[in-house]
């Protein structure tokens, strides 16, 4: 049995005063299935639950701040994200269970750690197990040459295939959202194209936080004045599963053409992928079918699949071009 120290934390600074080596624990849905697996083995755990990060509120710009404690059900619900960025709530509502989204957090959500079964294999990455890198750097990545289907075809590297699982980072990453941390090193942001690393020859290396680092806040823009946001989802079965292929795509279309967009894609990158080759091939073109279509191809241009989930490929341009309609159609 793998033994830890527990302490709870009432506040940001005994949070970050708690002992060296721990993890924040808060709702517990990935963390706590991890330690079942002995994925991973924390020293110690700092509960965060008392900690008052909890709220959701307008900012003096017209954007909105959001606790990292603030748990999904509570921010796919609340009223200002359902009018202003209807994106996040679609993905939210689109995500894991009610029960589970009554339990994770925001902050939770944005450390989510990837469900490849090989990374969740108890002996990945030891003698006579499967190769993980992220486990094991050096070790190999078995997704390689196995069963690929759910895995990456974005921003993948010879060391790793794994994709991201979050829905709620996909429209995030559309919606431009910047992360407030607090650490040793005092307080920063980062903005979410830049939280979230690519595996390259560090596939161990998942998020730009450093050691002891404590996520707090989540501030999303002034919503686009004229704008329409949308998440679409595609999967094997309607709920209480991983997207094969999604896209979040916030638009503005004026007089037929395209004045404003973001798109971004979950269930085939290494990361919540932000599709700027995609976001090029629209801004001031016709809002139509031939447009769409040009921006799908120009999204999965470096594409790279695997044997096992090409299929990928032609389902998330087919997705793209779905949300696309759905956001740039009138009422």
């Amino acid at each position: 049995m793998q033994t830890f120290q527990y302490t709870k934390a009432p506040s940001i600074d005994k949070a970050l005063a708690g002992p060296a080596g721990a993890k924040f624990i808060a709702g517990g849905t990935t963390l706590v299935d991890l330690m079942k697996l002995h994925v991973e083995q924390p020293s110690g755990l700092v509960d965060i639950n008392l900690v008052p990060l909890d709220k959701i509120e307008k900012l003096p710009d017209g954007g909105l701040r959001i606790g990292a404690m603030v748990r999904n059900s509570d921010l796919a619900w609340n009223e200002d994200v359902k009018k202003d960025y209807a994106v996040l709530s679609q993905a939210l509502l689109s995500g894991a269970s009610p029960q589970l989204r009554n339990m994770a957090t925001t902050g939770g959500n944005l450390l989510q750690r990837v469900r490849c079964m090989y990374f969740r294999e108890p002996n990945a990455g030891t003698p006579g197990g499967y190769g993980c890198n992220k486990r094991t750097p050096g070790s190999g990545c078995a997704a390689m040459d196995g069963f690929n289907r759910m895995h990456a075809v974005l921003g993948t590297s010879e060391q790793c295939i794994a994709t991201h699982p979050s829905d709620m980072c996909v429209a995030m990453a559309a919606l431009e959202a910047v992360i407030h941390t607090e650490g040793p090193k005092g307080k920063r942001t980062i903005p979410i194209a830049e939280f979230h690393k690519l595996p390259g020859n560090t596939p161990h290396i998942e998020n730009a936080l450093e050691p002891g680092e404590l996520i707090t806040y989540v501030d999303l823009p002034k919503p686009v004045s004229g704008a329409k946001s949308v998440y679409l989802k595609l999967r094997d079965r309607a709920s209480y599963e991983f997207a094969l292929a999604s896209c979040a795509v916030v638009a503005k279309v004026e007089g037929g053409r395209i004045h404003y967009v973001r798109v971004a894609m979950g269930g085939v990158g290494t990361k919540p992928w932000r599709s700027h080759e995609s976001e090029a091939a629209l801004m001031g073109k016709s809002a139509n079918a031939e447009t769409f279509r040009h921006a799908a191809e120009a999204a999965l241009t470096g594409a790279k699949p695997h044997k096992d989930n090409a299929f990928k490929v032609e389902l998330a341009k087919r997705c793209v071009v779905r949300t696309l309609k759905m956001a740039t159609a009138t009422a």
